[in-house]
Formats: structure tokens, sequence, C-alpha cells
């Protein structure tokens, strides 16, 4: 099959791989949530070879991961696992790190929620988990491209939109996870970090 390609994929893979070289460098295994075309597992496998990078998705895009981790052949990023964070089981825990770009925004609220209860399960103690996107401060928008983003997933998905930084730290200080950093990336995104106690 031809590879699934998104532009969002190329245009930020150099800069989160940037972030995630500091953030990742002390780690040894990552579970990515939403993998998604595979453009990021194969980029930061490559950057990161000391990692062992977990793929993740629903079933119906695995092939498409597949075509990339298979042309790209990489020892250390291994093929996709069926995840969905509602319904699915969740892999054996002892993660070290965990990623997810642009996943948050697309999910109903409930599965986002799912989401963290679901790391909190598989992370280790000491844990990294890095979410990249765009988030809202305070209920308000960072820029004018976010804000029409947002009404752009509304009008798509009344359950999907941007989410608020302040509702996403009380759903990981729930789970035990504490912000230890937000970083500040192109085009009006961000990567925020939690650690697990």
């Amino acid at each position: 099959m031809s590879k699934p390609f998104a532009e969002s994929c190329e245009i930020n893979k150099e800069p989160i791989l940037a972030v995630l070289r500091e953030l990742f460098a002390d780690r040894r295994h990552v579970l990515e949530i939403g993998s998604g075309t595979g453009q990021h597992a194969v980029h930061f496998g490559a950057g990161l070879p000391h990692l062992r990078w977990q793929t993740s998705d629903r079933a119906e895009n695995h092939a498409g991961i597949r075509a990339w981790l298979d042309e790209a052949g990489l020892p250390n990023v291994a093929p996709p696992i069926e995840l969905d964070v509602v319904d699915s089981v969740w892999p054996a825990a002892g993660f070290d790190a965990a990623y997810s770009a642009n996943t948050v925004h697309i999910m109903a609220w409930p599965m986002v929620e799912a989401m963290f209860a679901g790391l909190a399960r598989v992370l280790a103690p000491g844990a990294v988990f890095a979410l990249y996107g765009p988030f809202h401060y305070g209920g308000k928008a960072t820029s004018e491209s976010n804000a029409r983003f947002d009404l752009w997933l509304k009008e798509r998905d009344p359950q999907s939109g941007v989410r608020d930084y302040d509702d996403l730290n009380r759903l990981a200080g729930a789970v035990g996870m504490v912000l230890v950093d937000d970083i500040e990336m192109p085009i009006n995104n961000r990567t925020l970090v939690w650690r697990c106690s």
C-alpha cells in the first residue's frame, strides 16, 4: 500500500524531535499514543536510537503505520499495538515515557480522561509524558488561528475541540502526574510535560 502522509507531521517533526532529545535523553521505553500515519515514529526512532519506541493506534490505522515502519526498517521501533483508549486492554506496565501529538483535540472528553487513567496504569514511577498540540489557557485561545481551528473542530464534531491547559493539568494531577514543563513550539503549539509520582 502507499504510505499515508500528514503535512503537519512533516512540518512539526524536527521541532518536536529537538524537544524529545532532551526530555527522553535518559529514557528507554516509550509508548506513543495515537501513532496516526507512523511518520513521527520513524523520524523519532531514527533520531533517538537509544529508545525502544512502541507505536499504538486503532486497528484501522495499523496498515499505514506498518508501511512506514517496514520501509524504515528501524530495529528500535515496534509494530503497532491495538489501543483505543476507552475500549482496549492497555499494554503491560513498565514504560518510562509516553508521547502523544495532536490527539486530545480530536478525542471526546471522556476519551481524554480514559487516556490519562490508562497512562497512569502503564507508566513507571518517575516516567514522563509529553503531550504536543494546541491548547487554550484560562479558557481562551492563544492565537486567532487556534480559535479558528477550535471552531472548525467543533463544527466537524461537537465533542472535539482544543483543550484547556487547566483542565488537562487537573486530569493529570488526579492520576498522580505533576507538570514539569510547558514548552513553546512553532505555529502556536505547545509541548506539556508531566512526571509520574
